[in-house]
């Protein structure tokens, strides 16, 4: 038996989470763990009339994250064990306690990497989860993070150097 017997994966429907998942799965096979797949559905806000429509309701809200809990749980091969869970309320709090109820070894999950002014401005999810675990966490990217468009130009006039050489 390998040092993680439980692992939390928890899922948002993005594809750092898709990648998590993954992750999640070869660890779980590797070390002979089972699985905790959890979503968590937060707050929704009240129902209302814009231009582009109705805003979902509480009961959609919560159907679309249980989609996404099923979706993931579907993508499980047979021979890995698995438990899921849906809770609702803000997402880093309940990921710690699902952690520590379920007695896992490590959380994995994605991490989105919005930039400063979002973190500061919405918070992050995984850093909350990162700095208040005393779990380990692992944080996974579901692709290569996208260049600024300055970077882009660099790269761009690099490559243009490169050729004319």
């Amino acid at each position: 038996m390998g040092c993680y017997r439980t692992i939390l994966v928890a899922l948002d429907g993005s594809p750092d989470a898709e990648a998590a998942l993954r992750h999640g799965v070869a660890l779980a096979r590797d070390q002979h763990a089972r699985l905790i797949l959890l979503t968590v559905v937060p707050p929704c806000p009240p129902q209302m009339v814009t231009p582009g429509g109705v805003t979902p309701s509480r009961a959609d809200h919560e159907a679309a994250f249980r989609e996404i809990l099923r979706n993931g749980v579907d993508l499980l091969p047979p021979d890995v064990g698995v438990e899921w869970r849906v809770a609702h309320g803000r997402p880093a709090p309940r990921i710690l306690e699902t952690a520590e109820a379920c007695g896992c070894d490590l959380i994995v999950m994605g991490f989105h990497g919005h930039g400063r002014l979002h973190r500061a401005l919405a918070g992050s999810v995984s850093g909350d989860v990162l700095r208040q675990s005393r779990l380990p966490v692992l944080l996974m990217r579901g692709s290569e993070p996208r260049l600024s468009s300055a970077e882009q130009s660099q790269d761009a006039a690099a490559e243009s150097h490169t050729a004319a050489s």
